[in-house]
Parts: C-alpha cells; sequence; structure tokens
C-alpha cells in the first residue's frame, strides 16, 4: 500500500441530476483462497449488492460434473443473501493448466477455439440459471505469425456461436478490452460490434482501470463514451500505461468523477471491485473497498458493525455490516 492517505476520494464532486444508486460487487477473482459460499457470506455481510463470479476450478466448475445442480445451489444461496451477480470467464487456468487464459478465441487451431467457445457457452447457460445480468468475455492475445486482419475476422466467426446462445438466453454477452489483446480499446470494440452488424446482445465490460491504462480519454469521459454499451463494469486503481490491478488509492485515479459519470449513465448492473492478484489478503481488501466507494461517491456507509480486535502490526479496519 502507498503511503499517501489510504481510502480517500481525491476531489469531492457535487451532486448531479439523473443519478441512481450505485451497485457494488466483489469479484471472486479477488478471493480464490475462500470456498465459494465462504465468499458468498463474506461479502453479503460486508455489504455489497453482488458479486463478480468468475467460474474457475475453486468456484463453480464449469468443467466438472453437475453443473445445473450445483448452480441451483448456487442460486439459492445468492437469492437467501440477496445477492445479484454477473458471470466473468477471465479464470488463468481453466481451460488449459500450461497456459494463461489458453486457449482463446483467437487460437490458430479450430479445436481450440471450439473449447473457448463452450466454456462461453456453459457459461451463458450458468448465468441464465443465476439470474445473472451479463456473461463477461474477451478476444485474447493475437497469436504469433498472424495478421491483424485475420485475427479480426477469427474473432468475429469464433464469437458468433457464443452471441447466438446468448441472444436465444436473453444474456448480454459484455466483451472486455484488455491491454495487450487484440481487441484493447474503446475503439476495438467499435471495430468488432460493426463488423458483427452492431448485434443489440453484444455490450461492453468496461474495466475503469484500463481506461487509465491506455485510453486517451480520462476515465469518467470514457465511461460517458461507453454509456449506450455498458453491460458490465470492473473497478481499480491503476497507474498510466502500467497494467497492475492496484487497491484503491495505490494508483492514479480520481474515483469521484467517474462514480458521478456512473450514475449518470442508465447502466445498473454491478460495478465489481477486481482485484484478482491480491486473494492473499481478500477478505482485508474486500473489507477496505466498498468503505472508499461509498465515500468517493457521495453514498452513505452500510451501517458499522463494533470493531474487531486489530491484526498486531495491522491498522483496525471497521466491519461493515449489511443493512437489515
Amino acid at each position: 500500500m502507498s503511503a499517501q492517505p489510504a481510502h480517500r476520494p481525491r476531489t469531492q464532486s457535487p451532486p448531479q441530476p439523473n443519478r441512481h444508486p450505485l451497485r457494488y460487487g466483489y469479484g471472486t477473482n479477488g478471493l480464490t483462497d475462500l470456498r465459494l459460499d465462504d465468499a458468498l457470506s463474506l461479502l453479503a455481510d460486508l455489504g455489497y449488492d453482488g458479486v463478480g463470479l468468475t467460474l474457475d476450478h475453486m468456484h463453480l466448475d464449469p468443467l466438472a460434473p453437475d453443473l445445473a445442480a450445483r448452480t441451483r445451489r448456487v442460486a439459492r444461496r445468492l437469492d437467501a443473501l440477496g445477492l445479484g451477480v454477473t458471470i466473468e470467464t477471465g479464470a488463468r487456468y481453466v481451460l488449459d493448466p500450461r497456459h494463461k487464459h489458453g486457449p482463446s478465441l483467437l487460437d490458430p487451431d479450430p479445436e481450440q477455439r471450439a473449447r473457448r467457445v463452450d466454456l462461453l457457452v456453459r457459461a451463458v447457460h450458468v448465468a441464465t440459471d443465476l439470474g445473472a445480468h451479463a456473461v463477461h468475455c474477451f478476444s485474447g492475445i493475437t497469436p504469433e505469425g498472424t495478421d491483424e486482419d485475420s485475427a479480426w475476422k477469427r474473432l468475429a466467426e469464433t464469437l458468433a456461436p457464443v452471441l447466438d446462445a446468448a441472444t436465444t438466453a436473453g444474456i448480454p454477452l459484455a466483451i472486455e478490452p484488455e491491454p495487450g489483446h487484440l481487441l484493447a480499446t474503446l475503439d476495438d470494440f467499435h471495430r468488432l460490434r460493426r463488423t458483427l452488424g452492431s448485434p443489440d446482445t453484444l455490450g461492453l465490460t468496461l474495466d475503469i482501470g484500463h481506461c487509465q491504462c491506455l485510453e486517451p480519454l480520462p476515465p469518467a469521459e470514457c465511461v460517458r463514451a461507453a454509456a449506450p454499451w455498458l453491460r458490465h463494469v470492473q473497478i481499480e486503481d491503476m497507474r498510466r500505461g502500467i497494467h497492475e490491478h492496484l487497491p484503491f488509492g495505490d494508483g492514479e485515479i480520481d474515483f469521484p468523477p467517474v462514480l458521478q459519470a456512473l450514475a449518470a449513465t442508465p447502466y445498473q448492473g454491478l460495478i465489481v471491485v477486481e482485484l484478482p492478484r491480491h486473494s492473499h489478503a481478500g477478505p482485508q481488501f474486500a473489507e477496505q473497498s466498498l468503505p472508499f466507494l461509498h465515500r468517493a461517491s457521495g453514498a452513505p456507509s452500510p451501517p458499522q458493525a463494533p470493531d474487531e480486535t486489530p491484526i498486531p502490526g495491522e491498522e483496525p479496519v471497521a466491519s461493515e455490516g449489511r443493512t437489515p
């Protein structure tokens, strides 16, 4: 963590007209040391509105037997806890234990591409059964030896059956511009959208940190530019030119204008904290992140539970209670 005062928004923005309450979630890819049921209980206790559920071997494994039955159990648990959900598909090694995020939609081998398509179609079915508001995906890195035009054509062709499944299910498919991938920017999203004929089912996952990392516009302007296509939002701190997901206060993003811009869009899905490299202290970061976002947005935090005994050598962190 940085030496600057932690978890304080840098500016205070005045209330704006036509704002709606923001709904926050936390990604299970930042809670990989917890069982899924424990992670869901933690987020409900902290006052989160929902969860970004990454399908992975430790959390609702999409390749293990009895997926439908296991999904029904998770659906009941989400309902009991009052948590919304979006389905994320960024598990590092769920398909290939040796290659991060492989195979992708751009893999040169059609059989390998089909494995990624199968995972995404499974994710659509899971999302349907859970009542999720979107399914997240990404393009992948352009394979060595593949020219750009061929890569874009391959992406559009490979994504088509996933879009068909999402359209049938009535679930938006929210593709994420990812630094280093073929589809890396908002302009790239629009290129794919036009190539596919602007299907209603294809939407956008906007990662606020990625906007800070490489978009020419400031993050708040990115939100306004992306508003008509927003189907999922991820949020964390980040620095310009460095693709490293950071806890709030450790990067360069001025969050009050970003959250103000989000509140002024029609988007009312989850805004999911994404700290996948901080699972070693996931409960701590989940506890710290929600109060930060409430302060940055100018919204009141949920009532606080009595303070717990601090861990020696660490600052005490107030527990957030869930509103009855």
